[in-house]
């Protein structure tokens, strides 16, 4: 699978190493050329420096080809309109974007966004842990 990946923080660049290690052909885009020091040395993937929503940006990491996009950037803005014109635009038949506002994850699902609210799910985790510890 080809793989664009949006953000080059914890969250993208675990994700890329994990996709790259099972064989996937992966792109990572990212603004801050020094986040590319989060992958590793023999990191076999693409690296592309720029905004995740200028369209010659995404064109260079290899979107027109790409099976999916992932927008990990650390802010909503950014990965919603990447994810729009990865959609939209470019016809990406997978896309998922992050999300930390779980107001706004109902938001765009309802626009036919696919997201992850990485704070919604660490609320249920939690909640989980806290009422399941220490019953059998």
């Amino acid at each position: 699978m080809r793989v664009v990946i949006l953000g080059c923080g914890r969250v993208g660049s675990g994700l890329a190493e994990k996709l790259a290690a099972e064989g996937h052909q992966v792109t990572v885009i990212e603004q801050d050329r020094e986040a590319f020091r989060r992958l590793s040395p023999d990191f076999p993937g693409v690296q592309v420096v720029g905004l995740g929503i200028d369209e010659d940006v995404l064109r260079r990491a290899g979107i027109e080809q790409a099976d999916a996009f992932v927008a990990a950037a650390p802010d909503d803005n950014m990965n919603i309109m990447a994810a729009q014109v990865a959609k939209e635009i470019f016809g990406v038949p997978r896309v998922i974007a992050r999300v930390f506002d779980p107001q706004r994850q109902e938001i765009y699902q309802s626009l036919g966004l696919e997201t992850i609210s990485s704070t919604a799910l660490a609320v249920e985790f939690m909640y989980k842990a806290l009422l399941t510890r220490g019953r059998g």
